[in-house]
């Protein structure tokens, strides 16, 4: 295990790396908004000036879009090498009037550090980096090569870090991958994930009249695209939250038993998901668990509709247009690209007449497996349990993270899902948060990695 020195270093500068980690969480490094391209630099900055202040080769690496932050300690022939992948960009803010406090000027409440990015995923790739800081620090010789690639373009869909790895799998070749942008089970369990959804995202553009017309004037006599939106949108799923979409489920993996025993163990009740979400109640696809449908069951879900006029008081009109943004969470072993075929196929099925209907295909990710008893996964259940002082779970996600598909094809070895964030840490949502002890805990998580690592 990492030196009682290492882990000494890290508990005796809890205050300090908090305090260094607010100063990265107030750079707004918003990668979807170009008025931020400024502060994307600034981050990946900060972050290589920690590395290369730590004795790494560091390079920033411009491709087009936002940069990538590439590092390495000495690489010894005799030793496993570590790559640890993250993403200094963080989502954007809105609604901003949701937020207690400014997303940009870091709160410590309650045990928590209130920020935007705090979990997702500035304070997770900060723990790495302070782990290697206690080896430097403490002046103890690093148990394994470390290779770092921290991204700028994760939160906006850039292609920067594809196009690198896919162009680069000597520089990159490592004995595993680290990730740690998922979550643990809960605050007191820590969970190590084996497995991700992938994603199928599609957008349905419903065409009528030119223009909007009056309602009282053209009413029933023209095809209203509202109207027909919420026809093709009823047409996508059951009643029992079952896909309609035909073919959707012939390449699903199902769960060995082994998995749902693990799963049942876990005692997730509906209870917990209203208490988690503030739903009224449970929902989806019959026969299976809440936990089974949130971490192993394909899902489809509207993510956003237009169509009209929405603001303040009545404009009574038929509009023009519709449109609708739909997500597809898939499993092991969809393949997106069938899928969105498919999906295209369905909808046109099922458009009614007197409407231009164009369903287009704007994102897709390859869903995860990643096997649970390899020997880099057992060193990563060993750091955990170390690191967190309890025993870990295995768990799945129902996010994706695309990056991942690309690593196994290019790269040929092992990725290890471990992640220090909690799925209450708002990401992606207002006043955002990272569980101090999650972090503290984390780096010291990292340490024990790379000397489990090791053996």
């Amino acid at each position: 295990m990492a030196s009682e020195k290492v882990l000494a270093y890290l508990d005796a500068n809890r205050q300090a790396h908090l305090d260094q980690l607010c100063g990265f969480l107030r750079i707004p490094s918003i990668s979807s908004q170009s008025d931020h391209a400024a502060d994307v630099r600034q981050a990946a900055a900060f972050v290589a000036g920690e590395l290369k202040e730590l004795g790494l080769k560091v390079e920033t690496i411009d491709l087009g879009g936002h940069p990538l932050v590439y590092a390495e300690s000495e690489i010894r022939p005799d030793r496993k090498t570590l790559l640890f992948y993250g993403h200094y960009d963080v989502q954007p803010v809105d609604p901003l009037d949701l937020w207690d406090k400014p997303p940009f000027e870091p709160v410590v409440k309650d045990g928590y550090v209130y920020a935007r990015g705090s979990s997702d995923d500035k304070g997770q790739v900060y723990a790495h980096i302070k782990a290697l800081e206690a080896y430097v620090r403490e002046g103890e010789d690093l148990p394994v090569n470390l290779k770092f690639i921290i991204e700028g373009e994760e939160e906006c869909g850039g292609h920067s870090i594809y196009t690198y790895t896919e162009e680069n799998p000597d520089k990159l070749a490592c004995d595993a991958v680290v990730i740690s942008d998922t979550t643990l089970y809960n605050a007191s369990t820590p969970g190590i994930c084996y497995s991700l959804k992938g994603l199928c995202f599609m957008e349905i553009r419903v065409t009528g009249p030119a223009m909007d017309l009056h309602s009282g004037s053209f009413g029933g006599t023209v095809q209203n695209p509202g109207n027909a939106l919420a026809e093709i949108i009823a047409g996508l799923k059951d009643r029992d939250g079952r896909c309609l979409v035909p073919g959707f489920y012939d390449a699903v993996l199902d769960l060995d038993q082994e998995e749902r025993d693990g799963f049942a163990a876990l005692g997730y009740t509906d209870e917990i998901l209203k208490q988690e979400t503030g739903a009224p109640a449970a929902f989806g696809e019959k026969g299976y668990t809440t936990l089974e449908r949130m971490w192993a069951r394909p899902t489809c879900d509207v993510n956003g509709l237009v169509s009209g006029y929405g603001g303040e008081g009545a404009k009574t009109i038929i509009p023009a247009k519709a449109l609708a943004k739909v997500s597809m969470r898939l499993v092991p072993d969809q393949d997106p690209a069938a899928i969105a075929e498919a999906f295209k196929r369905h909808v046109a099925a099922i458009a009614p007449a007197g409407v231009t209907v164009e369903v287009v295909n704007l994102h897709n990710a390859n869903p995860v497996l990643v096997p649970r008893h390899s020997p880099m996964m057992q060193a990563g259940m060993a750091a955990l349990e170390k690191g967190f002082g309890a025993e870990p779970v295995f768990i799945r996600e129902g996010g994706s993270i695309p990056i991942v598909g690309t690593f196994q094809a290019c790269l040929k070895s092992p990725v290890l899902l471990l992640g220090y964030g909690l799925s209450t840490d708002n990401i992606h949502s207002p006043n955002e948060k990272f569980l101090l002890e999650n972090f503290w805990r984390g780096a010291r998580t990292s340490a024990m990695l790379m000397a489990e690592a090791a053996k």
